[in-house]
């Protein structure tokens, strides 16, 4: 006892210390938890990691996340090197300098999904193979400037106004010569299809487009010649004021951008000078028709066409428009104008024979215009009865004098045919006139006959009877 008490009975008592509690064995807890937390990791990293083994196209992505693997074999591509022989001497380009992509994440995604880490089964597959794209441009660029004695430059087509013949004109593209990209890229395909950092090739010299080619020319001087070609300002279908070629031409600026295209570009201010002189071209006043009808109101003959007034509006914005319009290719501007119609007068003609009385009365508006005394056929050679038409009209011929006929008759002024071979028209071997004496025509004077002939028109009824 080390400390002491008294106690009830008067005796000290002392106490031994109390026994210390057990304490709890947690080695197994502490032992425990490092293998624990190692299964965790290795089963998390399984579920984001490709399997061991797994590559694509020679590049060893297994144990890598898909973000890893992409980026490992955008790396390998980048850093794969051609050696490229050519007559001019020896360069040396990478991946990288090539342009050269492939869908590195896509392939890298494709891989852990086939292959994941946690699937044994999927651990050391076959490789995966891929295409290699080459950026065309950027490689040629490359080869050309580090094997400038490779490299004859292309000429581009190019396009320009040619005063003389008022056209435009195309030069021809000329190709150029340099280093086979082709090649060149089917040699990086290679080496990186195998794994190899390096390869070497031999490469030949072949023809070098032009960047802006002959065809493309050709198109561009169709579009432009086509403005000339239709050049002006339009009232419907009407070049109401025509644009010559020459003046067109100078308003327009071509500009290849060095592709295969040609901007066409208009001069607003040059375009602005012809616009201040379209209300003096366009506007007139209504033009009232003057036409000759038969008696169903047909027309048979116009002495005046008709024609409507025009006036030009507003012509602020013209320029601009045209010029946007000329950018765009189209030479055809349309006005907008307010038009006054016209009016037509109508004058009815018709020539009556009447064989009974031996007159032909001209008829114009439902009145007597003219009478004349005719001779009409006699005998055998009557003239026919009936509705005809004048047709053919000639101011002389000879008549008969051909076989089958018995008369000649030469110089028979102012003929008008009505019915075949019978007509209207003067007469200077009689002058017997109210008497058949013809062969079928209606014979009148040589004045009478030209009155006749200049008043009837083709078309002109003509009724005969008794």
């Amino acid at each position: 006892m080390t400390d002491g008490a008294p106690g009830t009975d008067g005796a000290t008592y002392a106490w031994a210390p109390a026994e210390p509690k057990p304490r709890k064995n947690r080695s197994g807890l502490w032992i425990g938890i490092p293998a624990g937390a190692t299964a965790v990791a290795l089963i998390a990293a399984s579920l984001v990691l490709i399997a061991p083994g797994a590559s694509v196209a020679g590049v060893q992505i297994g144990g890598l996340t898909a973000g890893a693997a992409a980026q490992a074999i955008e790396s390998r591509l980048a850093q794969t090197s051609v050696t490229v022989e050519s007559p001019a001497g020896e360069v040396v380009v990478t991946g990288a300098d090539l342009g050269a992509t492939v869908d590195a994440a896509a392939l890298a995604d494709k891989a852990f999904a086939d292959n994941p880490m946690w699937k044994p089964a999927s651990w050391f597959p076959e490789g995966t193979g891929v295409t290699v794209q080459i950026d065309e441009a950027e490689a040629a660029a490359v080869l050309r400037d580090k094997a400038p004695g490779a490299y004859r430059a292309p000429v581009d087509a190019t396009v320009a106004y040619d005063a003389g013949s008022q056209a435009y004109v195309t030069t021809p593209a000329e190709a150029g010569e340099g280093i086979d990209v082709a090649t060149v890229a089917a040699a990086l395909q290679s080496a990186f299809d195998a794994g190899t950092a390096s390869t070497t090739v031999e490469a030949t010299l072949v023809p070098v487009d032009a960047p802006v080619s002959t065809d493309e020319a050709a198109a561009a001087v169709g579009t432009l010649n086509g403005i000339l070609d239709s050049a002006g300002f339009y009232i419907g279908d009407e070049r109401t004021v025509t644009v010559d070629r020459a003046t067109a031409a100078s308003w327009l600026t071509v500009t290849p951008d060095g592709k295969g295209a040609f901007a066409i570009s208009a001069d607003e201010a040059a375009i602005q000078n012809v616009v201040g002189g379209l209300t003096a071209a366009v506007d007139r006043g209504a033009v009232n028709a003057d036409v000759i009808v038969d008696t169903g109101g047909e027309v048979i003959h116009t002495i005046t066409e008709g024609q409507t007034g025009r006036t030009l509006g507003d012509t602020a914005g013209i320029a601009a428009a045209f010029a946007t319009q000329l950018a765009e290719g189209n030479g055809r501007y349309a006005l907008t104008v307010a038009e006054t119609p016209f009016e037509t007068t109508k004058t009815e003609r018709r020539i009556d024979v009447n064989l009974s009385t031996q007159t032909t009365t001209l008829w114009q508006n439902g009145q007597v215009y003219r009478t004349y005394t005719i001779s009409s056929g006699a005998g055998d050679h009557a003239t026919h009865t009936g509705e005809f038409r004048i047709g053919w009209k000639t101011a002389m011929q000879d008549m008969g004098c051909v076989p089958g006929y018995d008369y000649c008759t030469k110089d028979v002024p102012w003929v008008a045919y009505f019915n075949g071979d019978e007509g209207f028209h003067g007469t200077y071997w009689h002058n017997n006139f109210g008497t058949p004496m013809s062969h079928g025509c209606i014979n009148m004077t040589i004045a009478q006959a030209k009155e006749l002939y200049d008043w009837a028109y083709r078309g002109t009824e003509v009724s005969v009877h008794y």
